[in-house]
């Protein structure tokens, strides 16, 4: 095994890993508020609801594809350069991807064809009805991904047989009792990231002083979605904890910072991890907190890394830190979404043009807090690859160079970055241009093939309309 080989393949996984992760969890939340303004547009007749859905269906549509591109690197890495987990895993990771392919990414592509080109050609009911499915097409996907990663974090329902991993129990393997935490917590994670992301548009068109009708209905709508779900996402993410702290001890150990058995326990504020000398430097710690979050006890015993022999620590500082950049992004999104909330509610945020900055500039919180979220679970659950039965050392493909590793690294580095800054730069521009204006469409059974067909009607509730930007 090259070392040089498996430090470059696990930077390149990571690497690809972050970027890809971004556009599922913005097209998550905004596949959900589509289907919102789509029905609320059928409920209410209220043309805004219908220019936002036009608008956000653009930005969804650039996020979904390049999302789709980012993704299928994954595939290819698993055979490249990890193909001695894919040997041993692949009879119950392979099924496992499959059925994200076919039973969601099928579900999410096909309906929004007719997003992008059937509201003419289909009943309103049913186009509500097709933006429903691309909702749920795109949470079937994250929860066939958190099945197959939560399988890797807490292996059940197999047997090892011929130098892999037989599925012997699917219904254990897809209800894993750890994926009914994991997954509604990547799920809301996602409804926040489209939360703010519509709040902060909201706020930046209000401090423009342009759209101000459609930009009213995305900070309020946007904060107050996330003034609920926020607590509910604590609440989860408090489940997760539970879930490693059941089964992956050592991985507890290193978030909280903790390398000594106590009892009870203290919690570990902030503080510098110093592997060399097994404490923690610059230390500032809560007596007895760390036996409550960890047992919800006064007087538990919580383990410490030293309890683990040193080959089976998971690495300290990235866990450690980035679980509370974690945490602290969600108390500022906490924070932001009951104050902009309560002002909302009384008719003075948009006098606070302060707190209307706040919140423009909040829009990368959930992303960062899903990352550092990943970057927790994933650096934590070292040296496995999967945890306890196969090292991440072992797994990598035996015959890969460094070589190789370090040119398809900066090959994919240079493609991601092309790709990220285009497709960054075309979503900022969608954004600037802002909700187009006049809303003109053909009526339903209005053909091609006659052009003046447009003339045989046009909705009611949107005749003579025209957006707050013209």
């Amino acid at each position: 095994m090259d070392v040089t080989a498996l430090l470059l393949s696990r930077i390149q996984f990571a690497f690809t890993i972050s970027f890809h992760i971004i556009f599922p969890a913005f097209t998550i939340g905004l596949a959900a508020w589509l289907t919102v303004l789509e029905a609320l547009h059928l409920k209410t007749g209220r043309p805004e609801y219908r220019v936002l859905f036009e608008f956000w269906l653009k930005i969804f549509g650039v996020a979904f594809g390049f999302g789709v591109v980012s993704g299928i690197v994954m595939a290819f890495q698993f055979g490249t350069n990890w193909s001695v987990l894919s040997k041993m895993s692949g009879p119950i990771q392979g099924p496992l991807l499959s059925f994200e392919t076919f039973w969601a990414f099928t579900l999410e592509a096909g309906f929004f064809g007719i997003l992008v080109f059937g509201r003419s050609r289909v009943r309103p009911w049913f186009y509500l009805f097709a933006t429903a499915m691309v909702a749920l097409g795109t949470t079937l996907s994250a929860f066939w991904i958190m099945v197959n990663n939560s399988w890797m974090q807490v292996p059940v329902g197999y047997v090892a047989e011929n130098g892999v991993f037989a599925p012997v129990d699917w219904a254990k393997i897809i209800f894993n009792s750890v994926v009914w935490s994991r997954f509604p917590h990547m799920v809301l994670a996602a409804y926040l990231t489209g939360a703010f992301c519509v709040a902060a548009t909201g706020a930046w068109y209000l401090l423009r002083k342009t759209y101000n009708a459609e930009a009213h209905t995305m900070l309020r709508m946007g904060l107050f979605l996330a003034a609920v779900l926020v607590p509910v996402q604590l609440l989860f993410g408090h489940f997760v904890g539970d879930y490693v702290h059941d089964y992956q001890p050592a991985k507890f150990a290193a978030i909280e910072g903790r390398w000594h058995d106590e009892q009870p326990a203290g919690e570990v504020l902030i503080g510098l991890p110093d592997p060399a000398t097994e404490s923690n430097k610059y230390e500032i710690k809560v007596p007895v907190l760390g036996s409550i979050i960890g047992s919800l006890s006064l007087t538990s015993k919580e383990v410490g890394l030293t309890s683990f022999p040193v080959q089976d620590r998971p690495p300290v500082l990235i866990p450690f830190v980035t679980f509370r950049i974690m945490v602290g992004c969600g108390i500022v999104m906490l924070a932001l979404a009951w104050l902009g909330s309560y002002l909302s509610l009384r008719e003075r945020l948009e006098r606070s043009r302060f707190l209307l900055w706040l919140i423009f500039l909040s829009f990368p919180l959930p992303f960062i807090a899903i990352l550092t979220g990943w970057y927790t679970a994933e650096v934590g659950r070292q040296p496995w690859a999967v945890y306890g039965l196969l090292r991440t050392a072992d797994a990598v493909t035996p015959f890969l160079t460094a070589r190789a590793a370090l040119t398809s690294l900066i090959l994919f580095g240079a493609v991601y970055t092309f790709i990220f800054s285009f497709g960054t730069y075309y979503i900022y521009r969608l954004l600037r241009a802002g909700p187009s204006g006049r809303l003109d469409e053909a009526p339903y059974g209005a053909r091609p093939g006659r052009p003046m067909s447009l003339a045989d009607g046009e909705p009611e509730n949107l005749r003579g309309y025209v957006g707050a930007g013209e």
